[in-house]
């Protein structure tokens, strides 16, 4: 009997890695171009996190990979001792390419979701979300973004229910 329960709690952990959510009232970008999207986007804001606490000049490149999934190449420089870091992983779509709704991994077989919820149309700048209010992106494809950007964004994330006074402002 142990046995069994071993092996569906395992079969259960590995069916569920690869599900990912997003919080309930953030709505992906729809008509979403992943060609559009590819190539390098510059961290302007965030929530620390583990995996980035404390990196300036952060940045992710995009790239696709040859069965339509996406190469995921995030990389930021640590104070203390200058030295870049790289983490390379794989994005998949979760509903369908037109719908900016994605699950991440860098450790396989988890995943957490990526969700672009707001993107200007001319693939500039792009609001983010994961799959819980402990993160938050405003990427740019520029190492500085207006203003009225900033603004905007503070004005989307708190409409959404996020705690846009722990956002951490990344130098460049």
């Amino acid at each position: 009997m142990k046995k069994l329960f071993i092996i569906l709690v395992s079969v259960s952990m590995l069916l569920l890695s690869g599900c990912v959510t997003k919080p309930d009232n953030i709505k992906p970008v729809k008509n979403f171009q992943a060609s559009k999207y590819l190539g390098k986007w510059y961290e302007i804001a965030r929530f620390d996190n583990s995996f980035e606490k404390g990196m300036t000049n952060v940045y992710a490149e995009y790239s696709l990979n040859p069965d339509g999934s996406i190469k995921v190449v995030n990389s930021g420089v640590t104070p203390s001792t200058g030295k870049r870091s790289y983490a390379t992983g794989v994005a998949k779509f979760v509903e369908n390419k037109n719908t900016a709704f994605l699950k991440v991994s860098f450790f396989r077989p988890f995943y957490g979701a990526y969700v672009v919820f707001k993107l200007d149309d001319n693939y500039k700048y792009a609001y983010v979300v994961g799959d819980n209010k402990n993160y938050l992106w405003l990427l740019s494809r520029t190492k500085t973004v207006p203003e009225s950007v900033k603004q905007d964004f503070i004005k989307k994330a708190k409409g959404l229910g996020y705690d846009t006074s722990k956002l951490v402002w990344v130098k460049q």
